[in-house]
């Protein structure tokens, strides 16, 4: 995996593992699958020694048995070749069209991208870097002419930057960012709302629309909810605690049954430095977020990063976002109700009682998986009477049983631990610390919980698991010490109703190479050599209720390919079955990715291309602003590399991955 380097202070941010920050001994989801299969007495004979055996349910491995791909897949494509090289790669028949880059005009009064003369002011109306979260808002019910929502995760300076990196005897190091630098990557935070239009089967912006925005580390923010104007969200420059400069480290997200853009603020722990008295009242609670992580220079310039001056400015960052991608005047709102951690997304969907249920990861290792169901119904014949649904609801994590079976517990304050005993004297000190009441509650700690994707069509949910390193022993469902490859589990929620606050669990997949039997994947035997793959983060569910994967952290030294965008078969006799549709450049990661509602187009993100290459041949040395190890997607010598979102449609203009 890339580990963080503190000579290029953010390269590998998102595929650097830290150490683990759950101090609790909550049994982990690896004991808990161990403990299942062995009690149930499934493993015998041959089966007891593969790992394929201990990982699966007794229907999946059936199934993977006897998969025949060719006959039951739901996906009809001809698969790419697994690989690294400097290019994207799409299946055949298809067209991969950039869409938009870092640097291209959002706002309407935006200036052209020069990357040598590049500025705080320029950044702001530009497409920012590192895009992750894809969303599309249908105008007048069109999937050809919408809105397109894409969130900017974080920044790779040296990649951003020309003159940063210096080289002496054969290593690279970074220097210190200038005051403008800082700004501009402040500028290159948060999100775009762009108005887009399919024109002769290709897409386009729609330069000079009312739409078009820029949402940054600067945009000022409402901050509602049960947390809204409580004393630790109070600064010097904000004694109501109810107003907030800025986004951060947004990294998936989620578009709501009303139109709304959702931006999940990630791992905003890094943006700050500096250190509280032991016995202050936030130490603890930065401690138990790995915070402050000191990942960037914004401290040096701006006070508000530095927890010695601004203590409180860190608890209002973590939260949800919502913002009306119609309105481009409209305030954004940090909706409290939903909880503060590391959010990996907030995918959404409509219970049967009218009330939407939203799902959401918490992505670090042995952190735990969520879900928030409002209080009020969603109205589809009034959309403004839906605005504030995510101030009023019931945040929930989720305890996994090893017979199978899972509980969604209420982080309520009053109930259980989450009393003043145990330091909450409020439901806005519950979400405030929503990590520590979720120890208390006795949740189960998960493998890297990124995506949560729900699928209307079987009424399940798709847990993604990135991976998990720290695993100090090996038990019958994790025959390597670690879990360097992910997994999928899918959640069967009471009834098919999302709002249930009972299930039933099994694991999809155990993600890795299926060719080496210590890895233990359980991939179908029809799966190809190109069709496996590791570290699943982001993924996707159609409107033919498919399930499509992008991975984040594959690469020549962790399984000799690049990220991509996988088609995962979920059910029958092909369950378990992948096939490579898509892949990115070296060093890049795949997100996204979102196929639009009469899925003719696949909107997927491809971030941070070039950062790494010293393992890859056709580079094989540091990657950095004046020596890259690719080019994508200009491919100019005056242009630096560029994240970029791509448009995927096929040549004859049919659905995608359908004959």
């Amino acid at each position: 995996m890339n580990e963080h380097n503190p000579k290029f202070p953010t390269q590998g941010l998102e595929t650097a593992e830290f150490e683990p920050v759950n101090p609790t001994s909550n049994p982990t989801m690896g004991e808990l699958i161990s403990r299942r299969f062995s009690r149930r007495g499934f493993l015998k004979g041959s089966l007891a020694t593969t790992a394929i055996a201990a990982t699966v349910s007794p229907l999946a491995l059936l199934t993977a048995e006897k998969a025949h791909a060719q006959e039951g897949s739901v996906f009809s494509f001809a698969e790419v070749e697994a690989g690294v090289d400097a290019d994207h790669h799409v299946a055949e028949g298809y067209d991969a069209d950039v869409l938009i880059r870092w640097g291209d005009p959002v706002t309407n009064d935006a200036p052209e991208f020069d990357p040598l003369n590049q500025t705080p002011q320029a950044q702001a109306g530009q497409f920012g870097y590192n895009n992750d979260y894809v969303g599309y808002v249908p105008l007048e019910g069109s999937s050809e002419h919408g809105l397109l929502l894409v969130n900017h995760e974080y920044t790779n300076a040296h990649l951003m930057f020309p003159g940063l990196v210096t080289v002496t005897d054969g290593e690279a190091e970074q220097g210190p960012l200038s005051q403008d630098q800082v700004d501009i990557e402040i500028m290159a935070h948060g999100g775009s709302v762009i108005e887009i239009e399919k024109v002769d089967g290709k897409w386009r912006r729609v330069a000079g629309s009312p739409y078009n925005r820029r949402i940054t580390g600067e945009t000022e923010m409402e901050i509602t909810g049960p947390a809204a104007g409580h004393d630790r969200l109070k600064t010097s420059a904000d004694a109501t605690g109810t107003l907030v400069r800025g986004t951060l480290n947004n990294c998936a997200g989620g578009t709501t049954p009303w139109g709304t853009y959702l931006m999940a603020e990630e791992n905003f722990h890094g943006y700050f430095a500096g250190e509280l008295p032991a016995d202050h009242r936030e130490t603890e609670n930065y401690a138990r977020l790995a915070a402050p992580g000191g990942w960037y220079e914004w401290h040096n310039f701006h006070d508000r990063f530095d927890v010695s001056k601004e203590p409180n400015e860190m608890n209002r960052f973590g939260w949800v976002v919502e913002v009306d991608p119609m309105d481009a005047s409209a305030t954004p709102k940090k909706r409290t109700a939903l909880g503060r951690f590391k959010h990996e997304g907030a995918e959404s969907i409509v219970a049967p009682d009218g009330r939407v249920v939203f799902y959401s990861g918490d992505d670090e290792r042995f952190d735990y998986v969520y879900k928030f169901i409002t209080s009020g119904t969603f109205n589809a014949d009034d959309r403004n009477a839906n605005m504030d649904l995510l101030d009023d609801g019931t945040l929930y994590v989720a305890r996994f049983e090893e017979d199978g079976s899972m509980e969604w517990l209420p982080l309520i304050f009053g109930e259980g631990p989450l009393t003043e005993e145990n330091g909450f004297e409020s439901q806005a000190d519950v979400l405030i610390e929503t990590r520590r009441a979720a120890d208390l509650l006795g949740a189960t700690p998960m493998d890297r919980p990124e995506d949560i994707e729900p699928n209307a069509a079987n009424g399940r949910v798709y847990v993604m698991l990135t991976n998990n390193t720290a695993r100090e022993e090996a038990n019958a469902a994790n025959p390597r010490i670690d879990n360097a490859f992910g997994h999928i589990v899918e959640i069967h929620e009471e009834g098919g109703d999302f709002a249930a606050t009972t299930g039933r669990w099994e694991i999809l997949l155990q993600c890795g190479d299926p060719s080496i039997a210590e890895v233990g994947a359980t991939f179908s035997t029809e799966t190809t050599e190109n069709g496996w793959f590791g570290m699943p983060d982001n993924a996707a569910v159609d409107s033919e209720g498919r399930l499509w994967v992008s991975t984040d952290g594959n690469s020549l030294s962790a399984t000799g390919r690049t990220d991509g965008l996988w088609a995962v078969d979920i059910e029958g006799e092909a369950r378990g079955t992948s096939k490579l549709f898509y892949r990115v450049p070296v060093g890049a990661e795949m997100c996204g990715p979102l196929p639009t509602p009469d899925l003719t187009t696949f909107f997927v993100a491809v971030q941070h291309p070039a950062d790494g290459g010293e393992d890859w041949e056709g580079h094989g040395r540091p990657s950095y602003y004046e020596d890259l190890s690719t080019r994508w997607p200009d491919f100019r010598d005056d242009m630096p590399v560029r994240p970029s979102v791509v448009a995927i449609t096929k040549a004859d203009g049919g659905k995608i991955g359908m004959a």
